[in-house]
């Protein structure tokens, strides 16, 4: 009953976070008058194959405003690599200009020389006007040379006061040639053009979202699903059929023998008995590991109820990150729990380090992935580089939320003395494991389990990897959760089915086994990050590479600790039912 009340708390604190970052960025209502002034933000810039490489709109010598603004941001929005300022343009509500001058300027060498590297590498630009967003290239090659554009054209299109659409073009006859080393004479112009449309205001952001519903997308993601489905009901089907076929038959001979032959000498998984229940080594790293295993699974379930109920539209600026920080400080009194009831029921003594080991699994390798992440932005002078105001916010909501709950969490799972349900007796020296072939080793096995549950989900992991490492729009929560219910049924048959086999070849050491197969589907996952960095995507230069293998490492180690969570929770339900059923002295 606590549990379900910390729960609804839990889901109430999130959508009251959400409630009032929406409120501060929808402060205004977004209606105009004839005239007024309406909100635009340069953003970033920073070439187009490394989303991660991003830098301050006016780290290139474009024109500065009369009056530069700062936008303040939320912690999501910082964390996304955001870094709004007040733009060079003046677009006020149904005013047209024709060839206005926003600036004259003369580019000196080096000037002209960032223009050039920045047009070599594929830069783009990134604005917002009025919340929408505007991308453009700043420049192109053609065939006499690299050149930039000085010349803008806004189309906006507007619903009776409300802003509804807006697309940037450059003018193909407005390039400047910065081919050459030498101070060039530049004057930077825009043209605005407003015109009619009948679309809603609350329609505006659907054609951003569109791109990921086009027919032949949603075909592909349908397929991905059918396939995953197939599998799964394959799979199931399978193993269900074998192991009740199976167990049906132990179950039968184990009756036979305990009713004609009492001294008759046990066989495959009934003689392991005094053995299968034997407590882990490691057992403080093993609950551990299961408690931040169980918060990021609830981590996860969060983000999809967020994403279901429409929180993570597009251009939602942060809002996913912002999530993710919020929802892992407030479980974190789960893993806690976990690890710390799981680990005393272990007959673990030393309760105060287990809950420091859970609270370092996850975030210890996290925070120094970060710290040199960080450094290499604050090198390339990126807006990925966290200022020194936000990474004070995370370490406060690290100190002032994070830990307490994992501290009070972990007090009452030591206090709850819930004892470990054995069906048998441990005997007190453990047997002998006998010789097994190699492809019932650890490696071989997780090879094995990582393989299947992979398979299911490997087609929509482009799509995921194109969201997050690309410039595609992801909004097709629905089919995205429907591939995590496979995923997580997949890794839960596949793992019970090893863990059966390992018990009839009489190998009982099956606890760290269980978990290590549920989890190796995070070794797939990597594995397939080499695959997509080399043959998928153009991303290339050192700081977006270990940007992409360095958080990708940290992720698909998340996956591994929560799949190895549902992996062993899944075997052990398993475990105790066929020990359950038989009658063991």
């Amino acid at each position: 009953m606590a549990g379900k009340k910390m729960v609804a708390l839990l889901f109430v604190a999130v959508l009251v976070v959400f409630g009032a970052d929406q409120v501060r960025s929808d402060a205004s209502d977004h209606r105009y008058k004839d005239g007024d002034q309406v909100p635009l933000y340069a953003n970033k810039v920073g070439p187009f194959h490394n989303p991660s490489e991003t830098y301050r709109y006016f780290d290139l010598p474009f024109c500065f405003p009369a009056h530069m603004k700062e936008k303040k941001e939320a912690l999501g929005e910082v964390l996304n690599g955001d870094r709004l300022v007040s733009a060079p343009y003046q677009l006020d509500f149904l005013r047209e200009k024709d060839s206005e001058v926003v600036c004259k300027k003369r580019l000196s060498k080096e000037e002209v020389g960032q223009f050039r590297a920045a047009v070599k590498k594929d830069y783009y630009f990134q604005m917002y006007y009025d919340d929408l967003p505007i991308w453009g290239f700043i420049g192109k090659v053609d065939k006499e040379g690299k050149d930039p554009s000085d010349f803008n054209h806004f189309d906006i299109f507007y619903n009776k006061d409300r802003v509804i659409e807006i697309n940037v073009r450059t003018d193909p006859n407005a390039l400047v040639d910065v081919t050459e080393d030498k101070e060039v004479d530049v004057e930077f112009l825009y043209t605005v053009k407003w015109k009619e449309t009948n679309t809603p205001f609350d329609k505006r952001m659907d054609k951003y979202s569109q791109s990921s519903s086009l027919p032949h997308h949603l075909e592909i993601h349908w397929f991905s699903i059918i396939n995953s489905c197939v599998t799964v009901l394959l799979l199931t089907g399978f193993l269900a059929t074998i192991l009740m076929r199976v167990l049906k038959n132990d179950f039968v001979k184990y009756a036979h023998d305990e009713e004609t032959a009492e001294d008759q000498e046990e066989t495959g998984w009934k003689y392991i008995h005094g053995d299968v229940f034997r407590y882990p080594k490691y057992k403080s790293l093993f609950a551990a590991s299961l408690g931040s295993g169980t918060q990021l699974f609830t981590l996860t379930v969060f983000i999809f109820i967020l994403a279901l109920v429409g929180v993570f539209y597009p251009y939602n600026r942060g809002a996913l990150f912002t999530a993710l920080v919020v929802i892992y400080a407030l479980t974190s009194g789960i893993a806690g729990y976990t690890a710390t009831s799981f680990y005393c029921q272990l007959e673990g003594t030393n309760w105060v380090r287990n809950l420091l080991l859970t609270g370092c699994l996850f975030c210890g390798p996290l925070f120094l992935t970060f710290c040199f992440l960080n450094t290499v932005a604050i090198v390339y002078t990126a807006t990925a580089a966290l200022p020194f105001g936000t990474i004070v916010v995370i370490v406060l909501i690290w100190t002032l939320v994070t830990s307490p709950l994992l501290v009070l969490g972990g007090i009452a799972g030591k206090n709850s003395k819930a004892e470990f349900q054995a069906p048998c007796r441990t005997t007190k020296y453990p047997r002998e494991i006998p010789p097994l072939p190699w492809y019932r080793g650890t490696i071989p096995q997780m090879a094995m389990a990582g393989f299947l549950p992979f398979s299911a989900i490997y087609i929509e992991l482009y799509y995921i990897f194109a969201s997050v490492w690309g410039h595609r729009i992801y909004t097709i929560y629905s089919i995205l959760f429907i591939v995590f219910i496979i995923l997580l049924i997949v890794t839960a048959f596949i793992t019970v089915a090893l863990t059966y086999f390992q018990l009839a070849a009489e190998d009982h050491e099956w606890w760290w086994r269980s978990f290590l197969c549920g989890g190796s589907t995070g070794l797939f996952i990597y594995a397939y990050c080499l695959y997509y960095y080399y043959a998928r995507s153009d991303m290339s230069g050192f700081m977006q590479t270990s940007f992409f293998f360095g958080y990708m490492a940290c992720i698909c180690y998340g996956f591994f600790l929560m799949l190895g969570t549902v992996g062993f929770r899944a075997s052990l339900l398993f475990v105790r039912h066929i020990y359950r059923s038989i009658k063991c002295e």
